[in-house]
């Protein structure tokens, strides 16, 4: 038998034994010296503190030296000696190792399982521990151990409910991946075991408010209402009770928004669609001030500060991606807002954050062909910001969910002849158009004569940019996209999209999305509590059907419309 192979031989008989056998249920009193060394590996030094362990074990016998030596070979471990460790272990006696110092040789068998590809391994170390007696970093390492082996076993569920757990313990961007790998996890499920897997899951599980984004997304019920405990509770201490309707809004608020600047156009109609909303409403409202934060980072953190000091019990705002990153830094928040676009992060304790990203354009798209049981797709995305944007999402979801992407096409406003490339993409069942209207009447033609026309396409809600000619849209017939459901079907309390444009210039065109994107924002503060606590429904606005996660991001199910004719027109619920 060859070296290695004896050496992970080894290393399976320790983690069957670790797994069967009972603790002594005494830990060995730890002596100064250990103490230190465990200190030292606390402080970020491993090196020192495994030299210093092996030293003591060199002195003692029994469970003492066990528990010394144990720790030293994780020690070796954490300074990145692994070969160290390993031959360090053979010389522990697993029996009788107690306490935190237990815990950190499962978590050792487990990672070092993990470089030999023994995922049965890990589980077998870990057994029924749980890693309470360690710090936060090292539990959150034992809890993605876990995860990876279930994956590697075919559970994906249960793997996604090991990341959850370690989600709690992460930030920054490892947080942001990890909650990346939860997503794509979950998607894998078809939606019966998703479902039933849910419902199953505890109060208070850290994996159900994962799940419920993802049946959410598919357009299914939530068992219960998102978990929302003290990480995430909306401070509404000031405010009168709710009515029987859930209207429940802010006593004073403030409203930042770029109204100078290079935002200034965009902010236009999203404040308009905010004041839309604000006088429809007949019953009490806040007082509102409207913060110039002039489009930057600094501006926003001043606007809000003023609002602050001018004693707002809830904010709106700010509208620009970098504006929004600079607040959600500031955590914790003095005062919740509602952030209108998306951060690089979640939204602190007791605030929310809605947007139009170009990000969920391509995740609806991919459930809309995946509800259709489109498998095969040819993506054709614009090559700036928002079809780069769309496309990545709507590649990484579709593939998540067991689709394949057989071809991937860029082009310019004006994408000229693609039509050789459109036939190397061979057969395919479905195409995604992240693309303008413009430029998609002169890619529809192209994709007929590869023989790809009569697939099912669906664009993003960039395809009604340019379009209003009703002879040329023509070239559009047959194109699904996501729309406004103010567009397709109205919306309360505001009149019918077409009359308004007529008098109102923020409310037409391209704009009239930000409008009702302000509407919206509107309608979410004054029943936030409302959208909090809600299974099933959401709130009717007029970008959609809203959801507020578990995590504080407003979740958006849009309409479904096409062209014909050369018109849109609405596809019934969509699905």
């Amino acid at each position: 038998m060859n070296k290695p192979a004896a050496r992970i031989t080894v290393l399976s008989l320790s983690f069957l034994l670790f797994a069967g056998c009972a603790t002594t249920g005494v830990a060995p009193t730890a002596s100064p010296g250990q103490q230190a060394a465990i200190a030292l590996l606390e402080q970020g030094k491993p090196r020192e503190a495994a030299q210093q362990l092996e030293a003591e074990a060199a002195l003692v016998r029994g469970a003492t030296r066990s528990q010394l030596l144990a720790d030293a070979a994780f020690a070796w471990h954490e300074a990145g000696d692994d070969a160290r460790a390993r031959m360090l272990l053979p010389q522990v006696q697993v029996r009788q190792l107690a306490g935190a110092s237990r815990q950190r040789h499962a978590l050792l068998a487990a990672e070092l399982a993990l470089a030999d590809k023994q995922p049965a391994a890990v589980l077998q170390a870990q057994g029924t521990l749980q890693p309470d007696l360690l710090p936060a970093a090292q539990q959150a390492r034992w809890h993605l151990a876990r995860g990876q082996a279930l994956e590697a076993g075919g559970d994906a569920f249960a793997a996604a409910g090991a990341r959850a757990r370690a989600g709690v313990l992460l930030s920054g961007s490892a947080r942001t991946d990890n909650q990346r790998a939860i997503t794509r996890l979950l998607a894998g499920l078809d939606d019966a075991a998703l479902a039933s897997r849910s419902a199953a899951l505890p109060a208070g599980d850290p994996l159900y408010n994962h799940a419920g984004r993802a049946l959410i997304g598919r357009g299914l019920p939530l068992p219960r209402p998102f978990d929302r405990d003290a990480a995430w509770q909306l401070d509404t201490g000031k405010r009168p009770p709710a009515e029987a309707d859930g209207y429940r809004p802010p006593v004073k608020m403030a409203v930042l928004l770029p109204l100078s600047g290079t935002l200034a156009t965009a902010a236009a109609p999203v404040r308009d669609g905010l004041l839309a909303g604000y006088y429809a409403e007949y019953r009490r409202r806040p007082q509102v001030d409207f913060i110039d934060t002039r489009g930057t980072p600094a501006g926003a953190i001043a606007a809000y500060d003023k609002a602050v000091a001018g004693g707002a019990d809830f904010v709106v705002g700010p509208l620009g991606r970098d504006e929004v990153d600079a607040l959600f830094g500031r955590e914790p928040l003095q005062v919740p807002l509602l952030a209108l676009n998306r951060g690089k992060d979640t939204p602190p304790a007791g605030s929310a954050g809605f947007s139009l990203a170009p990000e969920d354009d391509g995740i609806m798209a991919a459930e809309y062909l995946l509800a259709r049981e489109r498998g095969n797709v040819l993506v054709i995305g614009s090559n700036d910001d928002t079809g780069r944007r769309a496309t990545a999402a709507f590649r990484e979801r579709f593939a998540e969910r067991g689709g394949k992407v057989a071809a991937s096409l860029s082009v310019g406003d004006a994408p000229g002849d693609v039509s050789a490339r459109l036939r190397q993409a061979g057969a395919v069942d479905a195409v995604f158009l992240a693309v303008k209207g413009s430029q998609a009447r002169a890619l529809a033609p192209q994709l007929a004569l590869a023989g790809i026309g009569g697939a099912t396409r669906v664009g993003t809600s960039q395809l009604v940019s340019g379009t209003g000619k009703a002879g040329e849209d023509m070239a559009l017939d047959g194109i699904a996209f996501p729309s406004e459901a103010w567009t397709v079907r109205g919306a309360a309390g505001l009149p019918a999209a077409s009359e308004l444009a007529s008098t109102l210039p923020t409310a037409r065109g391209g704009a009239a999305r930000l409008f009702a994107f302000g509407f919206d924002a509107w309608k979410i503060t004054a029943y936030l509590e409302k959208l909090a606590n809600s299974t099933q429904g959401g709130l009717a606005g007029a970008t959609g059907t809203l959801h507020l996660d578990g995590f504080g991001n407003v979740l958006r199910t849009p309409a479904w419309s096409t062209f014909s004719g050369g018109q849109p027109v609405p596809i019934g619920d969509g699905r």
